[in-house]
C-alpha cells in the first residue's frame, strides 16, 4: 500500500501527469460543432507535444466537393523515422471524447481533472486520452534513454472516433494518404484488460452501424382531448416499432439481419470464457442482473459472438415538469447495431430498414438517416506470431499471463486502417469497469496509466528484437 502511495505521489509530480492533465482539460467533443475550436486547440497541443519528442507532425483535414474543411476535426499524424528496412509500427488512438451529459450527475467538473485517491476523474480520463497518452509517455521515455531505436513509428490520432471517424474515413479515400500509413504492426490502446488489470489481448471486435429513426404522424402536436382516440400518436407508435425489433426471448426479430454469421470455434469460446467476467461481477458493475440479449445464451456468446440491435435513445412529445396534454406528431430514436464476423454492414442495415418500413404503424411514416459506422467485425487467428510476442511481453509484466478477449465494443476505423496500412493489428488496453467510460464520473487510475506506459515501452523494445 505504501509502495503504491509513493508511486502515486511520484507520478503526480512528474511531467507525465502535468501533460496528461493539460490534455484532459480540452473539451474535445468531436461530434459537436460548438467544440470544434476546442478540438483544433487540442490537436495543436498534441502536435507541439509530439514534435517535442522528435516527431514530424501534421494536422490533416479532409476536403471534398461541396464541403469546407472547417466541418471536420483535425487528424493528428506524426512520424518518427528509424532505420531503413526496420519494423514500422502504426499507433492509433483518438483524442475526442463523449459529451459530458448529464452534467448534474458529475461529482466533479467533467473537464477539470480531479484526483481522488489513486484515480483521476475527468471526461476522457480513460477513453481514450488516458490510454493512448500513457503509451506515448512510454514511447517518450524510451526515446530519451541511451538505447537507439531503429523502429519506424507512425502516430495517428483521430478527432472523431466517438462519432464514426468521419474525417479519417474521408482521408482514407486518398490513395497517397493510404500509402503513407503502410506499416507492419498497428497498435491500438483503446480496449480493456481482464479483471484486476490482468492483461488481455483482443482477438476480435464487433462491427457497428448507428443511425437515426424518425417517425412522423400528424402535421403538428395535437390536443390530447380534442384529438384523443382520433389521431395516431407518434410516441406510442415509436414504442411499438422499437418493440418489434426483438422477439419475446430477446432474440432479434429482423429478417435477414443474421445472414452470413460465422460462429466461433470451440477454442475461441474456451479462451473467451477464461477472460470473461462472471454474471455476479456484471451484476455488481451495472447494478442489475445481466439479462439482456437472447435467453439461453451465455454471457460470452451474447457479448463476444452475437450481434445486437440496441435502442440508444427515444425522444418524443413533452418531458418537462408538470403536464402538457399533447399527442406528439413526431418521435425520434437513435439505434446502434453491433455486428459479428460474416455480417455485411450494408446488408444488415438494409434488413433493419426494411423491417422498420414493414412494421411502420398505420397513419405514420418512418425515415432512417445519419447512418455512420458501417464497419464490419473481425476476428484474428489465435496462432498469430504477433500474439505470441505480445503474450511473452505481457507475461513478463504480469505473472498471471495474458488472456484473450473478443470485445463486444467496436472501433469502426480499425478495420479500415488494417486494410489501408497492411498492418497486423494488436489491441491491448487497460480499461476497467470502474472507469465508467461514456458515463458521468469517468476516471482512470494511476496504476492503469503506469501499466499502459510500461506496455508501450516493452512492446516497442520487443519489436526491436
Amino acid at each position: 500500500m505504501e509502495t503504491m502511495s509513493a508511486a502515486i505521489s511520484d507520478w503526480l509530480r512528474s511531467s507525465d501527469s502535468k501533460d496528461y492533465f493539460e490534455l484532459l482539460k480540452f473539451p474535445t467533443v468531436g461530434a459537436e460543432k460548438e467544440h470544434l475550436r476546442d478540438c483544433v486547440q487540442c490537436a495543436t497541443w498534441l502536435k507541439k507535444w509530439l514534435k517535442s519528442i522528435g516527431a514530424s507532425v501534421e494536422l490533416l483535414l479532409p476536403q471534398s466537393e461541396g464541403e469546407t474543411p472547417s466541418l471536420h476535426v483535425p487528424v493528428v499524424y506524426g512520424e518518427l523515422k528509424g532505420q531503413e528496412g526496420a519494423t514500422t509500427v502504426l499507433l492509433y488512438g483518438h483524442y475526442d471524447v463523449q459529451p459530458a451529459d448529464p452534467l448534474e450527475e458529475w461529482e466533479t467538473p467533467p473537464f477539470e481533472p480531479t484526483v481522488k485517491g489513486d484515480r483521476i476523474y475527468c471526461r476522457g480520463a480513460q477513453d481514450d486520452k488516458g490510454q493512448f497518452f500513457a503509451f506515448l509517455c512510454g514511447l517518450r521515455e524510451r526515446l530519451s534513454s541511451s538505447v537507439s531505436s531503429p523502429l519506424n513509428i507512425k502516430i495517428l490520432l483521430d478527432g472523431q472516433e466517438e462519432s464514426g471517424s468521419v474525417g479519417l474515413f474521408k482521408l482514407l479515400e486518398d490513395k497517397e494518404f493510404r500509402k503513407r500509413l503502410a506499416a507492419d504492426v498497428m497498435l491500438v490502446c483503446d480496449t480493456s484488460a481482464a479483471a484486476d488489470l490482468r492483461p488481455a489481448i483482443v482477438a476480435g471486435l464487433r462491427g457497428v452501424n448507428h443511425f437515426t429513426v424518425t417517425l412522423t404522424a400528424a402535421n403538428r402536436d395535437l390536443h390530447s382531448g380534442e384529438y384523443g382516440g382520433i389521431a395516431p400518436n407518434a410516441a406510442q407508435g415509436m414504442a411499438e416499432l422499437m418493440a418489434s425489433l426483438h422477439n419475446a426471448d430477446g432474440s432479434i426479430a429482423v429478417s435477414g439481419f443474421r445472414d452470413g454469421i460465422e460462429p466461433p470455434t470451440h477454442e475461441e469460446l474456451e479462451k473467451a470464457t477464461e477472460g470473461m467476467a462472471s454474471e455476479e461481477m456484471y451484476a455488481k458493475d451495472i447494478g442489475t442482473e445481466p439479462c439482456g440479449g437472447q435467453l439461453g445464451k451465455t454471457i460470452v456468446q451474447r457479448n463476444c459472438f452475437e450481434p445486437t440491435v440496441e435502442v440508444n435513445g427515444i425522444h418524443s412529445g413533452y418531458g418537462g415538469p408538470g403536464s402538457k396534454t399533447v399527442i406528439p406528431c413526431q418521435a425520434i430514436a437513435k439505434l446502434s447495431t453491433r455486428l459479428v464476423p460474416g455480417q455485411n454492414p450494408a446488408k444488415a442495415y438494409e434488413a433493419v430498414k426494411r423491417h422498420l418500413k414493414d412494421h411502420c404503424p398505420k397513419g405514420m411514416e418512418v425515415e432512417l438517416s445519419e447512418l455512420t459506422g458501417e464497419a464490419p467485425a473481425f476476428r484474428l487467428p489465435l496462432a498469430s506470431p504477433l500474439f505470441r510476442l505480445a503474450a511473452d511481453v505481457l507475461g513478463e509484466m504480469d505473472s498471471r499471463g495474458a488472456v484473450f478477449q473478443w470485445d463486444g465494443a467496436s472501433i469502426p476505423v480499425v478495420s479500415a486502417l488494417r486494410e489501408a496500412s497492411g498492418a497486423a493489428p494488436l489491441l491491448v488496453g487497460w480499461g476497467q469497469p470502474e472507469d465508467r467510460i461514456h458515463s458521468p464520473n469517468e476516471s482512470y487510475s494511476v496504476r492503469q496509466f503506469l501499466t499502459a506506459k510500461e506496455w508501450g515501452k516493452k512492446i516497442l523494445e520487443a519489436f526491436n528484437g
